[in-house]
């Protein structure tokens, strides 16, 4: 099962003879969209077959009321509530085997082997590319044949498909040793572009291309193996021009507060601030300290331009987003923007981290991420950043703008269509039908496993 993030129906055909050879052997259908249409959510909802209110996982990253902090990209498997697949599967039968390849929320999972990016930390302040991986031998294993995971090119302004061929490799590693019962394969290179450039624009095509030889790649070694193949995606991108900073208008209102370090540059105080926001692509979930705010921040929010709607609880609740980590309110963006999470109002007070890749730290996701800021254009100039840590310096990565406006490309909200949306492909006509609903395809997954077809 390959996730090929990014893919959309109507990208079907010439552009993708791999993936459109799979469809026509079997079928391909539109997904009916999950809210948030963000990576965990989503993927969460396929091995589940639950809803985001039952799994839990509301966005990418949330606000942890017990430990007062904003948690990105978290990866421990304890934080999906509900039957994943693999244990379905070895409900099913015991000799069951799973190998979860990149898919999230993979560390401390079920999957008898299992491997998920986790760079080191050198107390010296670098950050090593590497993998974590269940069995530990299968790290080893991985990085003599294949050298270290290229952590640098699989997010970040270096992004490329160095890291999903890396990622193809690897499966075909294991389908050749270990020959699983139920391989799951996350290639997320056509994610880059679209987000780089928009979904229109001929590098996302090339990008295409380029995804699709890695599909052919695996889907040959499964075939060898007598596999069935299902390729799905979890969105589909569509083109936006404008970013919405939710936050400095929660500021200039009165309800975020921030924290002055060094006397020089401002990070969110969550803590203090009365209602803040959790920006995770074209949705965020808003905190609210207080219920009696909660009408006063609706209305701050809907007067955005950009702004499309604002989900309360009666909302949430019908969104399937009604669990306990979401936010008092939900924003969705209009067509054509996304949300960043900057709050600063000046960009001198911005923290040292905004012009950094830096995942974790930033109180939401920041596609910005994806650019050299215009002072670092050249591999050149990053390389002489690296240079300097790597003889000690404690110098800052600081590469990335702070511009929302460069973002071509985002996702999270309903697609306009059906056909721009997430897609289900499958090597078999078995379950061929025109929509495919996200909570049933854990099912399709085993059926597929238990029926051979």
């Amino acid at each position: 099962m390959l996730d090929v993030v990014g893919l959309t129906r109507e990208m079907l055909g010439d552009g993708a003879p791999n993936l459109s050879a799979l469809a026509c052997e079997g079928f391909a259908a539109p997904i009916d969209p999950v809210l948030p249409a963000v990576t965990c959510p989503v993927q969460s909802t396929y091995l589940t077959g639950l809803a985001p209110s039952a799994h839990g996982i509301v966005a990418n990253g949330w606000f942890d009321r017990d430990l007062q902090e904003v948690l990105f990209w978290k990866q421990s498997n304890r934080l999906v509530l509900g039957e994943d697949a693999w244990e379905a599967g070895k409900a099913r039968d015991p000799a069951f085997t799973c190998a979860q390849l990149f898919w999230w929320f993979n560390m401390g999972c079920g999957a008898d082997w299992a491997v998920t990016p986790r760079p080191a930390y050198p107390a010296d302040g670098r950050k090593v590319p590497d993998c974590y991986a269940r069995p530990a031998e299968l790290r080893l294993e991985l990085n003599v044949r294949l050298g270290r995971f290229p952590l640098f090119q699989f997010w970040g302004p270096l992004a490329s498909i160095e890291s999903t061929r890396w990622i193809a490799d690897a499966a075909i590693f294991v389908l050749e040793k270990h020959r699983p019962t139920l391989t799951l394969v996350y290639l997320p290179h056509l994610d880059y572009d679209l987000q780089r450039f928009g979904p229109a624009d001929p590098r996302a095509k090339d990008a295409l291309r380029a995804v699709d030889a890695e599909v052919g790649r695996v889907v040959a070694k499964a075939r060898e193996q007598g596999a069935g193949v299902i390729a799905l995606s979890e969105y589909g991108i569509e083109p936006v021009s404008q970013d919405v900073a939710l936050n400095r208008a929660l500021r200039e209102a009165g309800f975020l507060e921030v924290q002055r370090v060094l006397d020089s540059w401002e990070v969110l105080d969550p803590i203090a601030s009365r209602a803040f926001a959790v920006c995770d692509h074209q949705v965020a979930h808003v905190y609210v300290r207080e219920p009696s705010l909660v009408p006063r921040v609706r209305e701050v929010l809907e007067k955005l331009s950009g702004v499309e709607r604002v989900l309360d609880a009666e909302g949430k609740k019908k969104a399937g987003l009604d669990h306990a980590r979401s936010g008092e309110l939900v924003a969705i963006a209009a067509p054509g923007h996304w949300f960043s999470y900057y709050y600063w109002l000046d960009e001198s007070r911005k923290p040292d981290f905004a012009a950094t890749v830096d995942i974790f730290r930033k109180p939401g996701y920041d596609p910005a991420e994806l650019f050299f800021s215009p002072g670092f254009a050249t591999k050149a100039r990053v390389g002489w950043r690296l240079a300097q840590k790597a003889l000690g310096f404690r110098s800052v990565l600081d590469v990335v703008p702070t511009d929302g406006s460069l973002v071509r490309g985002s996702h999270g909200r309903e697609p306009r269509s059906p056909e721009r949306g997430a897609v289900f492909v499958s090597s078999s006509k078995e379950g061929a039908c025109e929509r495919v609903s996200p909570l049933e395809i854990k099912e399709r997954m085993l059926r597929a496993v238990f029926s051979g077809a």
